[in-house]
């Protein structure tokens, strides 16, 4: 527990309405969307809402000097506990910092604070004709500096890539309170090799290294259309060869989705009017561009996937265009109803496999689930390999919660053995912590060392990813 001379020391500096001790306020930041954060009360035991860069060093310099364990917080929506304060001490969270601090567009960039939303990033950039490329299903609630700090990705990363391709520079605060640049002090230039690449090191670092305060973020212009082709199969792997082959053609869609058929059931349970076949499989792909850029790429998609479905349809209508996304936009939300008295939960629910293996690991995820009782829906990103297992439980069931970690851990070792990661886009955090030695060997190590030159006392989300 910290001292009440310490907590003193931290509202003088943050103010007394941006610094929580109370048990009610500590015990909303000791949860995130992960079935481990919810079975434990990591409860910790200050929280503190900075509104600046200098606040920030000033707590560090104080949790530095006192070894206290402090853990930079977004919006609490991560699902591995990567931002739960599991030995104690500070949560800080950034959701206050969340402004854009300049429009550099003609650079294709901005400068943004680590707390802003990213549908509101978004928002603001539509005005002006341009995106943020990335897409998150939780858009409307996560925060840039989480996404940053898991190399967050989403439904389009097959065509625009991870967050990370598009960090060019950050302001961090260190363990010790000091501040550095990344990517050029006064840069604003789209590329640099000048020195070791430090933008990285700190993408995907999960809060363990530094604390972001400012983020200089590449934009791109807003596509002028977009098109949608849906195709149901009557076999999974019908529907991984079809990708395939759309690759093959040379053909390069926005986002490549997959729904199998406990997720097809799912949708339309959660909404009947969808009227979805009874098939093993659902590819949706998105194209985007120019407008007859879009329908030929669109038309020839189509015509690759007639080889291997049952049916195939296209648009670039935009009200068609929603109704046929609909299914892939409700079934994470239809998962935790397709079973009565149970819910989702987050467990081995972010696979990343070759895209050749997609349809052997949907299947066997399956049979894991039927081995242990345990209902799964599976959908995902098959355009890059990424899947998302949802087990459906009852969670006042305590062998249900032991059947869904066993679940879980088989999930992650069928990922491993199909020459993939245990995570594609959610992070390590604690839940797959202990398959690090087996998926990094050796890199896994020298991880350690750099955490080690940066934090030497360790105090900076303590125990995510590394220890």
């Amino acid at each position: 527990m910290l001292s009440s001379e310490i907590i003193a020391q931290i509202k003088r500096m943050v103010g007394e309405g941006r610094c929580f001790d109370g048990e009610v306020e500590r015990l909303c930041y000791a949860f995130d969307s992960s079935l481990e954060s919810q079975l434990n009360r990591w409860i910790p035991d200050l929280v503190v809402q900075p509104q600046n860069r200098d606040q920030i060093v000033a707590i560090m310099k104080l949790a530095n000097e006192y070894r206290i364990p402090v853990v930079p917080r977004g919006a609490g929506t991560g699902q591995c506990c990567g931002a739960i304060a599991h030995r104690g001490g500070i949560v800080m969270d950034m959701s206050l910092m969340n402004k854009i601090l300049r429009y550099d567009l003609e650079n294709l960039q901005v400068v943004v604070q680590p707390g802003i939303v990213h549908a509101e990033l978004n928002q603001a950039l539509a005005q002006h004709g341009f995106f943020f490329p990335p897409d998150p299903g939780s858009t409307k609630m996560c925060t840039l500096g989480g996404m940053i700090a898991f190399n967050s990705s989403g439904m389009r990363a097959v065509k625009y890539g991870t967050t990370k391709n598009y960090v060019l520079g950050l302001e961090v605060v260190l363990p010790t309170g000091e501040v550095i640049v990344t990517g050029g002090q006064r840069s604003r230039a789209l590329k640099s090799v000048a020195g070791y690449d430090l933008t990285s090191l700190f993408v995907g670092s999960e809060g363990t290294l530094g604390i972001i305060t400012a983020v200089r973020l590449k934009v791109l212009p807003i596509p002028e259309k977009r098109g949608l082709v849906v195709a149901f199969f009557d076999n999974l792997e019908a529907s991984g060869e079809a990708v395939i082959q759309v690759f093959k053609s040379r053909l390069s869609p926005s986002a490549i989705e997959i729904l199998d058929r406990s997720a097809i059931k799912a949708a339309v349970k959660y909404k009947p009017e969808l009227v979805l076949p009874d098939v093993e499989a659902m590819l949706l792909f998105e194209v985007d561009g120019s407008p007859p850029g879009v329908a030929y790429e669109a038309q020839n998609i189509a015509r690759v996937c007639e080889n291997f479905a049952s049916k195939v349809e296209w648009t670039d209508d935009p009200e068609r265009l929603g109704q046929l996304w609909a299914a892939r936009s409700v079934v994470g939300a239809a998962a935790g109803q397709i079973k009565e008295g149970a819910t989702r939960v987050y467990i081995g629910e972010d696979i990343c496999v070759p895209i050749y293996r997609v349809p052997e690991a949907l299947r066997r995820i399956q049979q894991i689930g039927e081995k242990y009782g345990i209902t799964i829906v599976t959908y995902g990103h098959i355009g890059d390999g990424n899947l998302h297992a949802a087990p459906i439980i009852n969670t006042y069931d305590s062998s249900e919660i032991e059947r869904a970690r066993k679940v879980g851990d088989e999930i992650h070792r069928l990922a491993l053995e199909l020459e993939g990661t245990t995570t594609g886009e959610h992070g390590v955090g604690l839940t797959r912590a202990a398959y690090m030695e087996e998926e990094l060997g050796l890199s896994l190590e020298i991880m350690r060392r750099l955490k080690k030159a940066l934090d030497p006392l360790n105090i900076l989300n303590p125990g995510v990813d590394l220890q």
